[in-house]
């Protein structure tokens, strides 16, 4: 039974790498020559549908676009779906998607908590924590976790300055509906149906009104109420419309991480040496 449970230390470990190692993957993708392509919309169309408890289950944009294709040099159009509404002639950013696969667009996108890197590396410190604890060696195990905690930490810290120096500007927004999505059906064993409810919001920016469904969520039914107004942030720099701005919490939380993995550090130093 001691083994097994040694076993499951691992687990953690290895899960964080597999998920770190894959954003990794697609993160230097998406900074390779010609993985991006600029593209024009010719056509936008708004599609609702609604089941028959007047719940919205499908709430997007019929987006078409006219792009060059860099592999052939041809000029080819492509119809994708978008949560975002965009305007006739208005340039767009597109992903061109691996193995052949219809291209993306490239649209905001909620940012990973830690860097990829910091992620995959993160993994791999905890499957040599694991490792080290499993041996006895205490030393190492602590030098493990202080790395972690200083790596969490620093990353926090290091995303909370940048995003501050975006100097992202806030957007007033009103809901205007609400997008359900059902993500399971009721079986014998889970009683009820189980949904996530996004927030469909409209906003004025450049003197133009914007129409998208958010990529904030919740399980709760009465989470979000049409009329009620929330705030977005208008990044100049990149032309971006964002949901999240700096937090000073999670900057906090990054300083704690720091100094703990800090003084973890030190402990290990003085009984080193």
């Amino acid at each position: 039974m001691a083994d097994l449970s040694k076993l499951f230390m691992y687990i953690p470990g290895i899960i964080l790498f597999l998920v770190g190692s894959g954003q990794v993957k697609d993160w230097l993708y998406m900074r390779r020559m010609g993985s991006c392509v600029e593209a024009g919309v010719t056509n936008c169309k708004h599609v609702v549908k609604k089941d028959k408890k007047d719940r919205e289950i499908y709430n997007y944009y019929d987006v078409t676009v006219e792009y060059r294709n860099p592999q052939t040099g041809h000029q080819e159009r492509l119809a994708l779906k978008s949560p975002t509404e965009y305007a006739q002639g208005q340039q767009v950013r597109m992903l061109m998607a691996k193995g052949g696969e219809k291209p993306v667009l490239m649209e905001y996108r909620d940012e990973f908590l830690f860097h990829p890197w910091v992620t995959m590396v993160g993994g791999a410190l905890l499957l040599l924590l694991a490792l080290e604890q499993n041996q006895g060696n205490e030393i190492g195990a602590m030098i493990c976790l202080s790395l972690l905690l200083i790596g969490a930490g620093g990353n926090l810290v290091t995303d909370y300055v940048l995003l501050k120096r975006r100097n992202l500007q806030p957007v007033e927004a009103v809901i205007t509906g609400i997008y359900t999505r059902q993500i399971s059906k009721e079986t014998k064993i889970l009683k009820g149906a189980k949904y996530t409810y996004y927030p469909v919001v409209k906003y004025e920016l450049n003197k133009k009104e914007n129409i998208r469904r958010c990529n904030i969520n919740s399980s709760g039914q009465n989470t979000f109420q049409v009329g009620e107004k929330m705030k977005l942030y208008y990044d100049p720099q990149s032309g971006a419309v964002l949901e999240k701005h700096a937090r000073a919490g999670a900057a906090v939380v990054g300083i704690l991480l720091l100094l703990i993995g800090l003084m973890a550090g030190a402990s290990i130093l003085s009984v080193v040496i």
